[in-house]
């Protein structure tokens, strides 16, 4: 399992299994192919199979970013960018 360290569009698949148990807490590998359900997010694992993937979103604007944020994990550092630059 490689983790998936962005959000992307799948351009090229064979055979990809994706783990998003992280993120939907569903246990089942996730067949994922350019013609259906060709969405990958951040933070999920590489299963079976390869693939290609066009990069959409990175950081605090991925899906996994996103959740931290509203979970509040990324107001620390926030806090530290705001004290530097002041």
């Amino acid at each position: 399992g490689d983790l998936l360290p962005a959000d992307g569009i799948l351009i090229q698949g064979n055979d990809l299994k994706i783990d998003e148990s992280a993120l939907t807490g569903e246990s089942d590998h996730v067949r994922k192919a350019v013609d259906k359900d060709p969405m990958l997010l951040s933070g999920t694992h590489v299963m079976e199979g390869s693939g290609k993937m066009v990069v959409t979103a990175v950081g605090v604007n991925s899906q996994t970013g996103i959740i931290f944020t509203l979970l509040g994990a990324g107001g620390e550092e926030e806090e530290k960018k705001e004290k530097k630059g002041r």
